[in-house]
């Protein structure tokens, strides 16, 4: 898939920010979500919030079964609120708030050997447990593959070596990923 242009990662974070906004003061979702262009695509999306340079909710989709737009408004505002591993967002937060984009590309299978830590996403798929781990959590976390492979199981709450069962499913992806948090330039 192509490469957003900068005016398309502009309105995409624009789009973020404001579900954010609205779900958190109002709890509610923005009243107009754009369909057309790039909004229009069936593609998967993670939103990932920071706060002061802190994670504060990651949420998104591998198999989009909406458009863009509506997934990244869903997304951003699950995000503020529904991530169960932080408090929900609050408003006095919105003020300090930067906001990650990673388009996914379609998922195909992957061997082990074939992972290149920062390029590939990582989806492990083992009985009805799955577990995914976006392409830069291995870089922050300076993960060797072996480490990747075992906190994507975690992930999953499967037990570290599920990756190697021989019914266990590895799915690589790449991702477009684009953010706000440098005074409001994208990187």
């Amino acid at each position: 898939m192509p490469s957003l242009s900068e005016a398309e990662r502009r309105s995409a974070l624009e789009l973020a920010r404001t579900a954010v906004v609205e779900t958190v003061s109002h709890r509610k979702l923005p009243d107009l979500i754009p369909r057309d262009g790039i909004f229009a695509e069936r593609r998967g999306v993670f939103v990932t919030l920071h706060a002061r340079g802190r994670l504060q909710g990651c949420i998104g989709v591998v198999e989009p079964d909406e458009p863009l737009g509506a997934a990244i408004v869903r997304c951003a505002a699950s995000a503020a609120l529904e991530d169960p591993r932080f408090p929900p967002l609050r408003v006095d937060q919105l003020g300090e708030l930067s906001i990650e984009i990673s388009l996914l590309s379609l998922l195909s299978p992957i061997a082990p050997e074939a992972i290149e830590l920062g390029r590939h996403g990582l989806l492990v798929a083992l009985h009805a447990q799955r577990g995914l781990l976006l392409p830069q959590v291995a870089l922050e976390h300076h993960f060797t593959r072996e480490q990747f492979l075992e906190e994507t199981c975690r992930k999953a709450g499967l037990r570290r070596e599920a990756w190697q069962d021989t019914e266990a499913r590895l799915f690589g992806f790449t991702c477009e990923v684009f953010s706000d948090h440098e005074k409001g330039g994208l990187t």
